[in-house]
């Protein structure tokens, strides 16, 4: 209906909501720190967090804390997994992160790991909100995000099929300028110099952009997201 606002929900609930991860083996591709995995671990999921490289995972292996979820360096449109070998291939924010020339050899690759009956499920942040025109400061995502949703306007050609799109505000709270950096650094290490730059600039934004938060410094934000779940075409 118009006018109507997005719901309030978080990533986690979203997706669990959509596609119901307990008890299925799951492809965490572009994992980060592993916040994704742990809780999806905790859920009773069976995990596979993928990054780019050693270094990326470190942290997500250093605080695994005895889960037995498993790591492996490898790519979106490389996966270091057998055909059809897992249930749901997740990409958490992260698919805007491949290079814009990999976006639909990475659908192909999901598309492959993902059996018969599985899922391929994609939450992208949009470019708008404050928050993105916050952290368009240090670099401007427009371009990739664009492309991100353009390339899942093409699933078909991947073998695969949008079962359901929805938007959602997926409620986000900074904790002061260090928050912010930590935040923004942690998806690409190479943003540490343009935003120690603009300190100044940035903390002035946050406070202008972001509504108080429970502590004292915290700054919180809706962050617009699209969440897709696509399923492999059965012809």
């Amino acid at each position: 209906m118009p006018g109507v606002s997005p719901e309030v929900i978080s990533d986690l609930a979203m997706l669990e909501r959509l596609v119901r991860p307990a008890g299925k083996e799951v492809v965490d591709v572009g994992c980060g720190g592993g916040a994704l995995v742990r809780a999806l671990t905790d859920l009773g999921a069976r995990v596979t967090g993928v990054e780019i490289s050693e270094s990326q995972l470190a942290t997500a292996i250093e605080q695994d804390d005895g889960r037995g979820a498993r790591y492996l360096v490898g790519r979106a449109e490389r996966l270091p997994l057998d055909d059809a070998s897992v249930d749901l291939a997740v990409f958490m924010r992260s698919f805007h992160h491949v290079p814009p020339a990999d976006l639909d050899a990475a659908l192909v690759e999901a598309r492959r790991v993902v059996r018969p009956g599985g899922a391929v499920y994609v939450a992208e942040p949009l470019a708008e909100g404050n928050f993105f025109e916050l952290t368009r400061m240090v670099d401007d995502e427009t371009e990739v995000r664009g492309a991100a949703q353009a390339a899942l306007a093409r699933a078909p050609s991947a073998g695969l099929q949008r079962e359901t799109t929805i938007d959602y505000d997926a409620p986000l709270t900074v904790a002061g300028v260090p928050g912010l950096r930590a935040r923004v650094v942690a998806a690409d290490p190479r943003r540490a110099a343009r935003f120690d730059q603009l300190a100044d600039e940035l903390a002035e934004g946050l406070e202008r952009l972001g509504a108080p938060g429970e502590r004292p410094g915290e700054r919180r934000f809706l962050h617009p997201m699209r969440a897709d779940v696509l399923r492999p075409a059965t012809s």
